[in-house]
């Protein structure tokens, strides 16, 4: 799959006011949920599901409309996605009330550390095996509070036409595989509007979220659940990595 690169758009003036009306909109949610989650926190509550329907809320704010397939596993559940977007973390979120995993670089920064944390995210450290069992735990602790994690194996963006080769390091909690935890891929599918909303190429981050917060319309993905891994599939991380890539690209459809 060859990836195109994103060129820089301009914006138009009734643009810039979606954008506004959107920004606005989802700083007003952020400190709600966050003043929301914090209640949840002290009163004790087992389940804060604040962080997740806030994810959930930011996607709707920017014009995303999430169309489910299928079943979450029921019980404990790690979920394998392929990667278009920023707004796969909402529309996930969303559709399964998963919490996330990420890598550990992510950390460095302490705004984004605090906003992760409050919503179960597991740091993963790619190279260092040492702190396998602590991110099995951690795992196992999140699935306890949230029933699902979700990871981008791809540890990248794609341009949503296909699906890039899996990174099996980044599955190394997985390994061996915690008793208890299905192992489910998930199709991520923006159908024909995949391209205008892709983070690919040399495109900067904060260009990718400006040009989604000011286009016009709805933005339509389907969530596609599909049938968990099973038997040999879940012998080891490589082999989990492929199999979950190959349910992926079986289930895109044929147009892409």
């Amino acid at each position: 799959m060859t990836a195109a690169i994103a060129q820089p758009q301009q914006i138009s003036a009734l643009g810039w006011i979606r954008l506004a009306v959107r920004l606005i909109g989802i700083i007003a949610l952020l400190t709600t949920c966050i003043s929301l989650y914090y209640i949840w926190k002290l009163a004790g509550a087992d389940h804060n599901p604040w962080p997740r329907l806030c994810l959930a809320g930011v996607g709707r704010v920017a014009g995303l409309r999430v169309h489910i397939e299928g079943q979450r596993v029921p019980g404990g559940a790690m979920l394998l996605a392929n990667h278009v977007s920023w707004l796969d973390i909402p529309a996930i979120a969303s559709a399964t009330g998963a919490a996330f995993v990420a890598h550990d670089g992510l950390a460095t920064t302490p705004i984004v550390r605090w906003l992760c944390q409050m919503n179960d995210t597991v740091f993963i450290a790619r190279n260092n095996r040492t702190t396998v069992a602590t991110q099995v735990e951690q795992i196992r602790s999140a699935i306890r509070d949230t029933g699902a994690l979700a990871i981008f194996p791809e540890g990248t963006t794609s341009d949503g036409t296909g699906v890039l080769p899996f990174k099996s390091s980044l599955l190394s909690a997985l390994d061996p595989m915690p008793a208890g935890i299905a192992v489910q891929p998930v199709l991520l599918d923006y159908g024909p509007k995949a391209a205008e909303i892709a983070w690919i190429g040399e495109e900067h981050g904060i260009d990718n979220f400006r040009r989604i917060l000011a286009r016009h319309g709805p933005l339509h993905v389907r969530v596609r659940l599909l049938p968990p891994l099973a038997g040999d599939a879940l012998t080891n991380r490589k082999v989990m990595a492929a199999a979950a890539r190959d349910a992926i690209t079986a289930a895109l459809p044929a147009s892409s």
